[in-house]
């Protein structure tokens, strides 16, 4: 066969650098055009993206050969030189280390982006942090929220 052909959907989540409230209302809705940008130019696409003033959700469906750990890295660090170079931040704009990743089947890609898309919402009633043990309790990953988050 001559051709690949994939249809792999990842919803992927990380936050600002200690969680820190850096992605003001000015900032989100031009961050989320950038990394959309970014996701089609170099990734594939993004699907859906949203979060809080300290965490970006992203529903994204990669093209081959780009695995998550390249995708994920591409996306913090050309957001991250973009938003230092465009925006005067108190402090560096700086996202965490570490992210999750979850792959996403097709038949819910529809909930995931609602879920994405409410994020205000959502957190309203979580924090960030309830909700990202939350998911890594639900996909049975194991973790010590002693020492996570650095």
């Amino acid at each position: 066969m001559s051709h690949t052909f994939t249809h792999l959907l990842y919803h992927v989540i990380f936050s600002t650098k200690d969680r820190r409230p850096l992605i003001t209302p000015d900032l989100q809705h031009r961050l989320y055009e950038y990394a959309a940008g970014i996701a089609k130019k170099e990734l594939g696409c993004a699907l859906a993206l949203g979060g809080t003033e300290n965490h970006l959700h992203a529903l994204l469906s990669l093209r081959p050969p780009i695995g998550v750990p390249t995708a994920v890295g591409k996306l913090k660090s050309l957001t991250t030189g973009w938003v230092n170079r465009t925006f005067k931040i108190e402090s560096r704009f700086k996202w965490q280390q570490g992210y999750a990743a979850f792959t996403v089947a097709d038949s819910i890609r529809p909930d995931v982006e609602s879920y994405i898309a409410g994020q205000a919402e959502h957190h309203r009633k979580m924090t960030y942090e309830e909700e990202f043990m939350a998911f890594l309790k639900r996909h049975h990953i194991s973790f010590d929220p002693e020492t996570m988050w650095g």
